[in-house]
């Protein structure tokens, strides 16, 4: 029983998270140089500020926004990112047959809250310059990686020097196929059955706006 409840809930919560990552982290990127966090709102920010505070590095965001399936917000179809970029988990479009006006209708929603987003957490701030940084891109997990293959897409656009997915618990497939496409991947723990990423949390409340700012204006002083 005690080995069930150990592997069932590894994480307390995404600051609990944060600080376990972060352990995986400090040895190869504590203080270095030219080298930023970056978190994906809104449930990758609180596991990212403890990243940031243990590793002594800037903390910003990667405004990104998966591409929920109808009727199946949580499973994910794709994703957008700033400047207009897409990237769509065709597998699955084919196999689900999701025509192209409702991807483009659900492109359109996310659009509108990526654009909110902006407005609340930027306040009227330039994003983060990320050019010729390295970049600890961190979530609170990773499922399909469609969300982070957006911001991946979007950083190599603003031609950043490297990039390292940092996330508390990862598929073994997604961690192989994002390893082709960045420097290196970064997971605490990485089951085979991952289902849904709440279920390695024992508390995995919706991150608030409020939560976020806050964060923000700390690493912001």
């Amino acid at each position: 029983m005690h080995f069930h409840q150990l592997q069932s809930h590894p994480f307390h919560d995404r600051a609990d998270a944060g600080r376990q990552l972060a352990l995986r982290l400090l040895p190869d990127y504590r203080n270095r140089p030219n080298t930023l966090v970056l978190a994906l709102p809104r449930g990758g920010v609180p596991v990212a500020h403890e990243v940031a505070r243990a590793l002594e590095l800037p903390l910003d965001l990667c405004l990104v926004r998966k591409l929920g399936v109808p009727n199946h917000p949580e499973l994910a179809m794709g994703a957008i990112a700033a400047s207009g970029v897409r990237v769509l988990n065709q597998d699955l479009v084919h196999e689900l047959a999701i025509p192209p006006q409702v991807i483009d209708q659900v492109t359109l929603a996310e659009t509108s809250e990526l654009e909110r987003r902006e407005r609340v957490y930027l306040r009227g701030r330039l994003p983060v310059d990320v050019t010729d940084k390295m970049i600890i891109l961190v979530d609170d997990g990773v499922a399909t990686g469609a969300t982070l293959r957006a911001a991946i897409t979007i950083l190599k656009k603003s031609r950043v020097s490297g990039i390292v997915v940092a996330v508390p618990v990862a598929h073994p497939r997604v961690i192989k196929d994002l390893k082709r496409e960045v420097d290196d991947v970064i997971s605490v723990i990485t089951p085979d059955r991952l289902q849904s990423i709440s279920l390695w949390y024992d508390k995995f409340d919706q991150t608030s706006d409020e939560t976020v700012q806050a964060i923000l204006r700390e690493h912001n002083q």
